[in-house]
């Protein structure tokens, strides 16, 4: 990762803040051959006692999921839109333009749960992201038959996170009339420079 001691969080709770807001990741391993595996899902974030927890569900059968069950050391990238710096922006532009970004790093095992486990999952899941709590796809208003069919289908997982490390990279090295002009031109872009002039405002 991309270590540079000014791109960074104030805090760890903005960190926690960011992983809370962009749920869907991207879950990294090897497989039993060392060839590269990845996985896009969304996923939940527990915390207790400052320990963080993230959890989700995979296919079963796949690639990504094989792989996880030989080795269970796996890598969650969380991301969020990026956008593209001109050097043009800065006060003294003889130079090269950048990238801004925000991604958090989350190192740990994966453990795969069982079907109790799954139910829990999907019924928190659904709630989670779903919010109406009547609403038609809430697991409680599903059929038994069709839980069972499709909890077939899946696995649920904990992972237990040993390592968070993060990038918040939003041109704090720039001085202040380039940071205010950077923000100003990103205002006039597409919605994820939009985005990124917003977490510049925030920092």
């Amino acid at each position: 990762m991309y270590d540079i001691s000014y791109f960074k969080a104030n805090d760890h709770q903005e960190v926690i803040d960011f992983m809370q807001a962009n749920p869907f990741v991207t879950i990294c391993g090897v497989d039993a051959k060392g060839f590269p595996v990845a996985a896009q899902v969304p996923v939940l974030i527990k915390i207790d006692n400052n320990q963080i927890t993230i959890s989700g569900h995979l296919m079963r059968k796949q690639d990504h999921t094989n792989a996880f069950e030989v080795n269970k050391n796996v890598l969650v990238v969380f991301s969020a839109p990026s956008a593209f710096v001109s050097a043009s922006w800065y006060v003294e532009n003889s130079m090269g333009s950048t990238w801004n970004y925000q991604t958090a790093h989350a190192k740990g095992a994966i453990e795969f749960k069982d079907d109790a486990h799954l139910l829990s999952l999907l019924t928190e899941l659904t709630m989670h992201f779903e919010k109406d709590p009547n609403a038609s796809s809430q697991v409680k208003n599903l059929s038994q038959e069709y839980m069972d069919q499709n909890m077939k289908a899946i696995r649920s997982f904990d992972i237990v996170v040993e390592d968070l490390q993060h990038v918040f990279k939003l041109s704090q090295n720039r001085d202040e009339e380039s940071h205010a002009n950077i923000k100003t031109q990103l205002e006039k872009g597409s919605p994820a420079c939009k985005h990124m002039a917003a977490a510049m405002r925030k920092k």
